[in-house]
């Protein structure tokens, strides 16, 4: 059996095409049944996501057709629609992409750790299908071993590199115990929901979430256990906070300076941070004069993006030596199995010789003859059956000049200390 990594990605295809071909949480079941009822493909795995949709396969080799032919009809395309974005990997290649692909070094953001957890749940759909085989089942595991190794021994995913990230980084800065601090985000949007989620991660205390809809920052502040207030309630609570982050659509600044001086009145001088990653922005640039305020715009925020992008690259090129390792203990190990059917015949022909010596052996003994003598017969008669074949296939070696058959038999019986 051959492994086989098909599919497409954020590298390969655009978005409309990744979207044409991903699959549901409720299709992966049936689509993998499905996959695995096509001749010569004996395992499957589907991994789904919005910058991916990729098959990993145990398949008999140079039956890879079958497999796009499956993706493409499942889908319902023509052929010129998906076959200028698909890759594949066969074997070796195969282990290195999962591989970089659970340690977050194939992804859109370098180093994102979210990528992970959508490779277990593809293991666990794959289980539940009964569509996960051996291999692929130690290669999954595998993988998650490596992808933890990569996390723990290199920096890949420790340095800001993105705006949320930035954000909370900066704020992890200031304030060191994040428990007795709290949060006012302005905004619903996506970067503040990832703002939301790296300060939740990072165990803030407290969390104010405000939005121009409230039914909108109700359901992300449900998520992490925070409380929803509209914009017109920012200046009463903006007193409470000791990081401010806002990212809106407003046309105009929703903080003036008027409005943070007031909280700072009210807060008797303890220090704000305060990060505006809206454009335009959100927050009046007058606000910066005031003492006890640190005011930082998105622009300020990219040399810290930046200096991430350095730091978790060089973290890459360390998790590229670790993964290059791991490919090889895998594949060692997958072509181990090439012998195990050798091993189990050679044990099995073993056994059959033991078993009928040692039922000879026992009728001797019931028939009265003298044990030590049936003891020693059956220890002459299994010797000459075990090596009777081997002897033969080695003296036709010699015939044939086939020294290599000496040298493996050698190796095989450990006689390299033996003379020739």
């Amino acid at each position: 059996m051959s492994l086989l990594a098909f599919g497409i990605n954020h590298k390969t295809a655009p978005v409309d095409i990744r979207e044409r071909v991903a699959f549901s949480p409720g299709q992966l079941g049936s689509a993998l049944q499905d996959l695995v009822a096509q001749p010569q493909v004996q395992e499957a795995a589907i991994v789904s996501t919005c910058n991916r949709t990729e098959l990993y396969c145990g398949v008999d080799p140079k039956s890879s057709g079958i497999i796009v032919d499956w993706f493409r009809e499942y889908h319902k395309l023509k052929k010129h629609d998906i076959e200028p974005y698909i890759f594949q990997h066969p074997d070796q290649e195969a282990v290195r992409h999962m591989l970089r692909v659970a340690s977050g070094l194939d992804s859109l953001v370098l180093g994102e750790p979210q990528i992970l957890g959508q490779i277990k749940e593809a293991y666990s759909t794959a289980s539940q299908a009964g569509t996960m085989g051996g291999q692929l089942d130690r290669l999954f595991q595998h993988t998650f071993s490596v992808a933890k190794q990569v996390r723990t021994d290199t920096a890949i995913g420790a340095s800001a590199v993105s705006v949320a990230f930035a954000a909370v980084s900066l704020a992890k800065q200031i304030f060191s115990d994040f428990g007795q601090h709290t949060a006012l985000l302005i905004g619903a949007g996506e970067t503040i929901e990832l703002a939301a989620r790296h300060l939740h991660q990072n165990g803030l205390g407290r969390m104010i979430i405000a939005n121009r809809t409230v039914d909108n920052a109700r359901t992300l502040a449900e998520e992490f256990g925070g409380y929803a207030i509209s914009l017109p309630e920012i200046t009463q609570h903006l007193a409470e906070a000791d990081i401010v982050i806002s990212s809106t659509a407003s046309p105009l600044p929703v903080l003036g300076k008027g409005s943070v001086e007031s909280a700072l009145k009210a807060r008797k001088h303890k220090p704000m941070l305060m990060v505006d990653i809206a454009v335009p922005r959100d927050i009046e640039p007058e606000v910066s004069k005031l003492d006890d305020v640190y005011l930082y715009t998105v622009d300020d925020l990219q040399g810290i993006i930046q200096e991430g992008l350095r730091s978790r690259q060089e973290a890459a090129q360390q998790a590229e030596e670790i993964i290059d390792t791991e490919v090889s203990h895998f594949m060692h190990w997958l072509r181990s199995l090439n012998a195990v059917s050798t091993i189990r015949a050679v044990r099995e022909n073993a056994e059959t010789q033991r078993d009928s010596e040692l039922e000879r052996a026992v009728q001797l003994l019931q028939s009265g003859k003298d044990a030590e003598q049936v003891m020693a017969e059956l220890a002459n008669r299994l010797t000459n059956k075990l090596i009777h074949t081997p002897s033969v296939q080695l003296k036709q070696a010699g015939y044939d000049d086939r020294h290599d058959i000496f040298d493996a038999a050698r190796e095989i019986f450990d006689l390299k200390d033996h003379d020739l």
